[in-house]
């Protein structure tokens, strides 16, 4: 252990971030059950492989991650990541936002592991998304177990919970059924057969258990024929909450968070692990999703952002930092939470080396990289790169760096570029890729009021007695002084009308960096071409 993560430790238990009070509520659920310290605690994420994957997956297994890591730094103890597929769950609704909608129709019913791939490129529908999945999460290097449901059903892993929750079928209806409307009650059950005729997960109600045998009989609802299947060996599979359950039960799960909209199924689920004479798993309830309408985020609908999205406009660090901020709060996850989202991070990853450790802790960078930050410099925001693509009017990273070697200072007598700025180089093909699908498409500019104009032609004439390599605070002093020496009540107005006019846009980054990394000259130069009247896009 380095000194550095020596200082963490120390510090770790007084913490307040999220993480390290989540860890700290699993130390005690571990200490109260007197857990062997010597095997590994486990943590598990659930998806449904019934839509593609979404950023709220991605979200939950990061976040668990990021507990996970504060658990170890307080513990040293090992651990294990398992992310569960409810894969043998019935294919139900037909997603909208996917391919050969017909064909998927004739699937209903079926487990998504026998629904065929829409894509045509795996052997069912669950193997494409599980697949999409896996490659993501490896992509950012997660470490975990996947584990698909109708595996562990049919290998026998569960064969053992399974007979126990027959033995307990009593104990589970009772829990639930309260629970129920009148028409429900009157057909369920916490199993469901695979029927042997159709395939189709069946939702039928049990009119006889054998315990001995570890069966149960169903009427099939087409035939009315009597029908025995063994409850293991993939012959069934239950239902939600009471699978949920037998999952914490048979894997031994010490951890788990799940969304706002399960919660009640968390309590449900809780009470038949209890009755199983297990202890269930503690985790905490995050806030959902929200997409541009302020809806939740659905996988059948395809609304909100996908992560595909998210990594087309920017780092998947900026994805994470989104995911750690505030997980108890809904939050909007489109298109527009992106820049700020990146600044943000930067701005984390820029203070870290100068806290003190238990600030550390606290610093969402640290949570994004587990502790191993990487070193970064970035001299221009995120925000500040939009703004020059869209007045520089480029398309190249080429020309894009010939800005920024203005404007950024040499070091050691070496100019700025792709292998001194990485990250910055990164940031640039983020910045064209995002200018294109969603700033230029909604530039508005307008012209100016007489008080802006003559407030614009004062800029002007200033920035032109300025030296090429004023400091952006002391274009930024000059900015101000105009401002309130023209008469605008409220500063925002001026600096509003800023942006509208030279950039089509109502809201920008501080002008004195953006005039210091245009070009003193250059941002004289757009404010002439506004005053005359001339086509700013």
């Amino acid at each position: 252990m380095s000194d550095l993560q020596q200082e963490l430790k120390n510090v770790a238990n007084d913490s307040k971030a999220w993480p390290y009070l989540e860890a700290k509520n699993l130390i005690k659920r571990l200490d109260k059950l007197g857990s062997d310290k010597s095997k590994p605690v486990v943590f598990q994420t659930g998806y449904g492989p019934s839509g593609l994957p979404h950023i709220g997956t991605f979200g939950e297994v990061a976040r668990t991650t990021m507990v996970r890591h504060a658990f170890e730094l307080l513990t040293g103890r090992p651990t294990r990541l398992i992310c569960f597929s409810d894969d043998m769950d019935g294919f139900r609704k037909v997603p909208t936002n996917l391919p050969n909608q017909d064909m998927l129709a004739t699937q209903l019913g079926l487990p998504l592991t026998q629904v065929k791939d829409p894509f045509g490129t795996n052997k069912s529908f669950a193997e494409h998304n599980n697949q999409r999945l896996q490659e993501f999460l490896d992509s950012f290097g997660f470490d975990y177990e996947f584990m698909s449901a109708t595996q562990c059903y049919k290998s026998g892993m569960m064969d053992k919970t399974l007979l126990l929750m027959l033995a307990k079928f009593d104990d589970i209806m009772a829990i639930i059924l309260p629970t129920l409307g009148e028409e429900r009650r009157a057909t369920y059950s916490p199993f469901l057969p695979i029927c042997p005729r159709t395939g189709i997960v069946l939702q039928v109600p049990v009119v006889e258990k054998d315990l001995a045998k570890g069966t149960i009989t169903y009427k099939d609802p087409e035939t009315a024929e009597l029908i025995t299947l063994p409850v293991t060996g993939g012959a069934c599979k239950m239902q939600w909450k009471a699978d949920w359950a037998m999952r914490w039960a048979a894997l031994g799960v010490d951890y788990e968070m799940a969304g706002k909209d399960l919660s009640e199924s968390v309590i449900l689920s809780s009470r038949i692990v209890r009755a199983l004479g297990k202890t269930p798993p503690v985790g905490f309830s995050y806030e959902l999703f929200l997409d541009e309408e302020g809806k939740k985020i659905s996988k059948s609908k395809g609304n909100g952002l996908t992560m595909e999205d998210w990594l087309r406009y920017a780092t998947p660090e900026s994805l994470s930092y989104y995911m750690f901020q505030s997980p108890r709060k809904a939050k909007r996850l489109f298109f527009d939470v992106i820049p700020k989202a990146v600044d943000e991070y930067i701005t984390f990853l820029d203070k870290y080396d100068a806290q003190e450790p238990k600030d550390k802790l606290s610093n969402a960078a640290y949570h994004v990289h587990n502790g191993n930050l990487p070193k970064e410099n970035m001299p221009i925001s995120f925000a500040l790169l939009l703004n020059l693509v869209s007045v520089a009017n480029v398309d190249d990273k080429a020309t894009l760096w010939g800005f920024i070697r203005n404007y950024v200072k040499p070091i050691d007598g070496v100019e700025a570029n792709a292998e001194t700025y990485p990250l910055l180089d990164r940031l640039i093909s983020y910045a064209l890729t995002y200018y294109e699908d969603f700033v230029k498409p909604t530039k508005k500019f307008r012209t100016p009021t007489d008080q802006e104009r003559t407030a614009l032609e004062d800029l002007a004439k200033r920035l032109e007695k300025m030296p090429e390599d004023l400091s952006p605070s002391d274009i930024m002093t000059e900015v101000f002084a105009i401002g309130k020496e023209h008469n605008f009540e409220n500063l925002r107005d001026w600096f509003k009308a800023l942006y509208e006019i030279l950039l089509g846009q109502s809201q920008g980054p501080r002008f004195g960096g953006f005039a210091a990394l245009y070009g003193i000259k250059a941002t004289k130069t757009l404010i002439e071409k506004a005053l005359s009247g001339a086509d700013m896009s």
